[in-house]
């Protein structure tokens, strides 16, 4: 089984996501992981953009969902994250996400609270 991917990795993004009133007034820092299952081997062999998945498309696409989403979970967040990042491109297989909250909204010293989902399109692995 082939295992490529192209893996992003800390993209920060202002976002509306929480239940509590004072999550829903302001954007919240949030932390996003990428990884994108998709055949290099015409990249690794052309060293040609166009024969790989452009992963600044991707960032601005998932700047753009997460900026324009007003969303209660990190679940619900996520999933839309993840459909759109496999509507950009028919050449990633799969996407797991991450996404973090920064400032988790819990009196404990906890560092980040997130989920991390993956999605694969019909018919692949």
């Amino acid at each position: 089984m082939k295992s490529d991917r192209i893996e992003l990795r800390g993209l920060r993004v202002l976002g509306i996501c929480g239940v509590l009133a004072f999550e829903r007034v302001s954007p919240q820092p949030l932390e996003i992981d990428l990884d994108l299952g998709v055949d290099l081997d015409a990249a690794a062999a052309s060293d040609d953009l166009l024969d790989t998945v452009d992963y600044g498309a991707v960032c601005a696409t998932v700047e753009q969902v997460v900026t324009s989403s007003e969303v209660a979970l990190l679940e619900h967040l996520a999933a839309r994250v993840v459909e759109s990042v496999l509507a950009l491109d028919e050449r990633i297989h799969w996407v797991t996400v991450s996404i973090a909250k920064l400032r988790p909204p819990v009196p404990q010293q906890l560092a980040t609270s997130g989920v991390r989902i993956t999605r694969a399109r019909v018919g692949r692995e």
